[in-house]
């Protein structure tokens, strides 16, 4: 599959929904911790693939402000996971050049993963290669209401004319104002629904459903999906012969 893809038509962004770990662990007659454990590879892989294929950003959906209602004892899982995996893996992705941010209300995470995550960010700042993002405590809705609120301030301070907002306005106030917009999202676990994810950023991006539960996620799952991106047409309201032309 990797031979059929077009180097010359790589998505810039591609977004990503993680789905099916619980599922994935049931099967395995395992707790849903498990699960999350075994997804790690997933990560590694796609970061990798993507890296590979000269993709410049990569979105991964970590978690939700929905997940905070899952039981305790695996957000507490997710938590500790989320800390070791970043300490365990920075080295790695600092050596391959790959820059790591986070969008979603950091402020609201445990400590420990704060202060994990600002090391790691403060650590890759610098590098040139792939743009790893980590949505953590993040939502469509949370990112567009922060917009607002942002906006709503500017214009009492007299920083900007309500007349002047338009559609770039909140572009430039989201928390993915220095990233553009990805051109795929691909979710696993063969559900179809975006979940609260990026959904000013989402707006005409190719949307892709596979089956694959994502700890069985592999970099021929990304070539699959790359591969049905580019053989679609993308037209933004246009008609197939205007784009053609």
């Amino acid at each position: 599959m990797k031979e059929k893809i077009d180097l010359t038509n790589i998505p810039e962004h591609i977004a990503v929904i993680m789905d099916g770990n619980g599922r994935w662990a049931k099967k395995q007659g395992a707790r849903r911790v498990f699960g999350h454990q075994s997804a790690i590879k997933a990560v590694r892989e796609v970061t990798e693939g993507c890296g590979e294929l000269g993709v410049k950003y990569l979105t991964l959906f970590a978690f939700s402000t929905e997940n905070w209602n899952r039981p305790k004892l695996e957000v507490d899982a997710l938590m500790q996971l989320l800390v070791k995996t970043i300490d365990k893996e920075i080295s790695s992705l600092h050596e391959n050049k790959v820059k790591l941010s986070v969008i979603g209300d950091l402020e609201a995470m445990p400590r420990n993963c704060q202060k994990s995550l600002k090391e790691a960010m403060s650590m890759t700042a610098n590098n040139t290669g792939l743009n790893l993002i980590l949505a953590l405590n993040y939502s469509g809705k949370w990112d567009m209401l922060n917009a607002i609120k942002n906006i709503s301030k500017k214009v009492a301070a007299g920083l900007i004319e309500e007349d002047a907002i338009d559609l770039d306005t909140i572009t430039e106030n989201l928390s993915t104002r220095n990233i553009p917009d990805p051109e795929l999202l691909i979710r696993t676990s063969g559900e179809q629904r975006i979940s609260n994810f990026m959904l000013w950023q989402l707006a005409y991006s190719e949307l892709y459903f596979t089956e694959t539960l994502w700890p069985d996620f592999r970099k021929h799952t990304l070539h699959e999906a790359l591969y049905a991106y580019q053989n679609r047409e993308r037209r933004f309201g246009m008609t197939s012969e205007q784009v053609s032309s």
